[in-house]
């Protein structure tokens, strides 16, 4: 039986850890945490943060996952909004699930990212 998830991988292309750190590291937030050998060959970054854990994995023939995402939960909602604008990462807000205050962000890759706030 199923009780969580451990963590969720996302792709980037070769050559994209530093926009990777500087994004989910710099403007999300998160801890950029050394992968372990031997996956640290493969590339990729792995990062954490409190109840997340997400990867990064290289794809040599990469595509961004636009409709496929993860939904991450904000503690504020409104200053992470803000500073992912301030940084380059405009938002998209929906009010498509009543009750639910939420957004979409692209990440540096064109990866699609639901952000949400904190449940009451």
């Amino acid at each position: 039986m199923l009780v969580g998830i451990d963590h969720v991988q996302l792709a980037c292309p070769p050559g994209g850890e530093p926009a990777g750190v500087a994004f989910y590291a710099g403007v999300l937030g998160l801890t950029h945490v050394p992968k372990p050998e031997p996956l640290a060959a493969r590339g990729g970054c792995w990062f954490r943060g409190d109840g997340v854990e997400l990867h990064l994995g290289v794809e040599d023939d990469f595509r961004p996952a636009r409709k496929a995402h993860p939904a991450l939960v904000a503690a504020d909602l409104d200053a992470l909004a803000a500073a992912l604008d301030a940084a380059g990462h405009p938002v998209r807000w929906s009010d498509e699930l009543p009750g639910t205050r939420r957004f979409y962000v692209d990440d540096p890759f064109g990866n699609r990212l639901e952000v949400i706030g904190r449940y009451a």
